[in-house]
C-alpha cells in the first residue's frame, strides 16, 4: 500500500442506490508531515461503456435518455446523449458490454475490443470504466433495444454519421465525458 497513509477508517453513510462511505486517515504531506483527512467517497462498482461503429457507412451507435443528476445541474430537459455503458455486476468487462449493449441498443456483438480503462470521477467516485469498441453491421441487429423495463430504462438508440456525432461534441450537444473519449478514440483511430 501507499506508506503516506495510516490510519484508515470507513463508515457506511448509505447504502440506497450504492453505498457512500465517509473515509477517515492520516496522510503524510509533502512536507512530511501527518495530516488527518476526512473523504466521501461512493461505490457504485465498476463499469463498462462501449463505442459501436460501422466503417462502411461512416456511422455510430449512441443512446439517448434521461439523467437525473444532468437535470439537477441545469441540463435543461435532463436528456444525455452517450454511449452504450452499465455496471459490471458479477460480469467481468467484456461480458457485460455484450449484454448491455444487446440491452440498450439491440445490436449483438460478439468481438469488442477493449481499448482503456479509466477512472471517470476519482475525487468522489470508486468506479473504473472499461471502454470498448466494436463494429456492427445491420444484421446485427436482433431487437429493439431501449433498456430492461424492470430497471425503468427509457433509452432511444441513435445511428449517426460520425461527422455528426463528432461534431455534437463541439456543439455543446454531447456532453457526456466517457461518450466523448470514445469519439476522440474512433477520430484518432478508425474514422482519420
Amino acid at each position: 500500500m501507499n506508506d503516506r497513509i495510516k490510519n484508515l477508517n470507513k463508515t457506511l453513510l448509505s447504502d440506497n442506490w450504492y453505498r457512500l462511505y465517509k473515509y477517515s486517515f492520516d496522510y503524510r504531506n509533502n512536507a512530511g508531515e501527518w495530516e488527518t483527512q476526512h473523504r466521501e467517497a461512493y461505490d457504485r462498482g465498476n463499469g463498462a461503456t462501449i463505442l459501436l461503429y460501422n466503417t462502411s457507412k461512416q456511422t455510430v451507435i449512441l443512446t439517448r435518455q434521461f439523467r437525473l443528476p444532468t437535470f439537477v445541474n441545469g441540463n435543461a430537459n435532463g436528456m444525455l446523449i452517450e454511449a452504450c455503458a452499465g455496471l459490471l455486476d458479477a460480469d467481468n468487462p467484456r461480458d457485460c458490454i455484450v449484454k448491455e449493449a444487446r440491452e440498450e441498443t439491440g445490436y449483438q456483438i460478439n468481438n469488442p475490443r477493449k481499448i482503456f480503462e479509466a477512472y471517470m470521477s476519482p475525487g468522489s467516485v470508486t468506479e473504473i470504466l472499461y471502454f470498448f469498441v466494436a463494429e456492427y453491421q445491420q444484421e446485427d441487429k436482433v431487437d429493439e433495444g431501449g433498456g430492461l423495463a424492470h430497471e425503468q430504462e427509457n433509452i432511444d438508440v441513435l445511428e449517426l454519421g460520425f461527422d455528426e456525432a463528432f461534431g455534437m461534441i463541439g456543439s455543446g450537444a454531447i456532453r457526456d465525458g466517457k461518450t466523448i473519449m470514445l469519439l476522440q478514440y474512433a477520430r484518432l483511430n478508425i474514422f482519420q
